[in-house]
């Protein structure tokens, strides 16, 4: 007992002062990404065909990149070859509407917070069940750090629950393949109204890798509708936590 207590001394508190102090990330972190202003019509087009997943495309002979859609690889010809992308550290990515994930030369707009009755309903105490509708597990992973001491999301009033019949809404991660279809609009059926629904990642946006399956759909949008955006491939945790707080109005 004297060695645990010793131990806790030394390791001191470890929970993040985020949102008060803002977190400290690795320098290889790939946050909001920057777009070249300077690309020739040539090198644009070629950055836009050297992207697998279709997150680039043209706008007003400009560049812009889908955030639903981008895995924020880094490894792509648009970045390493053309450079038509750089990737800043700003963290704060969630969106509130799926075409504020475009992203051209305006200002990225951030995730609104919830209506005045929503708010007064799920402002102070927000209960989420977690599907992973054919996810790869990194999403669900990153997700999952949210609960433990570093980050508390509990401290939030927020909380995964093991039942949809006890939460306020579904945070949903994967592609939504077939095999999952049902049993994802089952989960959101047992929900009580009102709900929320929040896509998180790349795959649960706009498909992610998987954007052209046919055993797959373009991400949850063309199912439910959705109330929060929160792109990455996976979003860091910080990313879900910033869009959950914009989200019920704490930031």
């Amino acid at each position: 007992m004297l060695t645990i207590i010793r131990e806790r001394l030394r390791q001191g508190h470890r929970t993040s002062k985020f949102p008060k102090i803002e977190p400290q990330l690795p320098e290889r972190f790939r946050g909001l990404p920057q777009i070249s202003e300077d690309l020739s019509p040539q090198l644009r087009e070629a950055a836009i065909a050297s992207c697998p997943f279709g997150a680039l495309s043209n706008r007003d002979e400009k560049l812009q990149i889908d955030l639903g859609r981008c895995l924020f690889c880094a490894d792509c010809p648009a970045v390493s070859d053309h450079g038509a992308l750089t990737f800043s550290p700003d963290y704060r990515l969630a969106a509130s509407k799926r075409e504020d994930l475009l992203l051209g030369d305006d200002v990225y707009r951030l995730a609104d917070k919830l209506n005045k009755r929503m708010l007064k309903l799920f402002g102070r105490s927000l209960k989420l069940r977690q599907v992973s509708a054919g996810g790869c597990n990194a999403c669900e992973a990153d997700l999952n750090v949210l609960s433990t001491l570093v980050f508390d999301l509990g401290r939030f009033g927020i909380q995964f629950v093991a039942s949809p019949r006890h939460a306020d809404g579904l945070m949903i991660t994967g592609p939504v393949t077939e095999n999952m279809k049902s049993a994802l609009l089952d989960a959101y059926a047992a929900i009580p109204e009102p709900k929320l629904v929040i896509a998180s990642g790349a795959c649960a946006i706009g498909g992610g890798p998987f954007w052209n399956s046919s055993e797959a759909h373009q991400g949850v949008g063309d199912l439910l509708p959705v109330d929060l955006y929160i792109p990455g491939c996976p979003p860091h945790p910080y990313t879900a936590l910033d869009g959950l707080l914009r989200l019920l109005g704490r930031r």
